[in-house]
C-alpha cells in the first residue's frame, strides 16, 4: 500500500508512467476505443470498471504535462455525422486538466478522429477504460518535473 497514490493507479500503470520519458504519450481510451489494436506494438493497460475522467485525474496526480508544447492534452473530436451530438465529457476532461496544470483548459486541444488514431498507434502506452461516453478519448504528453 502506498500513501497518497490513487487506488486506480495499478502497479502496472504506475510502472508504465514511471518508464515514460519526457515527450512520451499515453492514450486514455473509452469503452469503444480500439485499445488492443492501437497498442498492438506497444503497452496496453486495462482499467476495466474505471471512467475516463477518474483515470485522467489519477494519472495527472503523478504525471506532469509537457510545458514545451502548446497542447499536451489532445481530445478526440467528433466526426461530422455526429455534429449535433453533445459531448459533456470534454468539459469534464478540461476541468480535470485545469486541476493539475496551471494552463487550465488551454493545455487541451481537439484533434480529428483520424489523426487521433494515427497518434495513438505511436503512443508509448494505451489505457483501456470502460468509459461509456462517446468521443471520450485523450492523449497526454508527459513533461518533466
Amino acid at each position: 500500500m502506498l500513501k497518497g497514490i490513487s487506488p486506480l493507479l495499478s502497479p502496472e500503470l504506475l510502472k508504465v508512467l514511471a518508464e515514460m520519458g519526457h515527450g512520451d504519450t499515453i492514450v486514455i481510451g473509452d469503452a469503444n476505443f480500439a485499445a488492443a489494436s492501437m497498442a498492438q506494438d506497444h503497452i496496453l493497460v486495462r482499467c476495466d470498471g474505471v471512467k475516463g475522467c477518474d483515470i485522467l485525474d489519477a494519472i495527472l496526480s503523478v504525471m506532469p504535462l509537457d510545458v514545451f508544447v502548446d497542447d499536451p492534452v489532445l481530445i478526440m473530436d467528433k466526426e461530422s455525422i455526429h455534429a449535433d451530438m453533445e459531448c459533456p465529457i470534454w468539459d469534464e476532461f478540461k476541468a480535470v486538466v485545469a486541476k493539475h496544470d496551471e494552463r487550465g483548459a488551454s493545455a487541451c486541444a481537439m484533434i480529428p478522429r483520424g489523426k487521433f488514431y494515427t497518434m495513438a498507434k505511436n503512443a508509448y502506452a494505451v489505457v483501456a477504460t470502460t468509459e461509456p461516453s462517446a468521443y471520450a478519448c485523450v492523449i497526454l504528453q508527459k513533461g518533466c518535473v
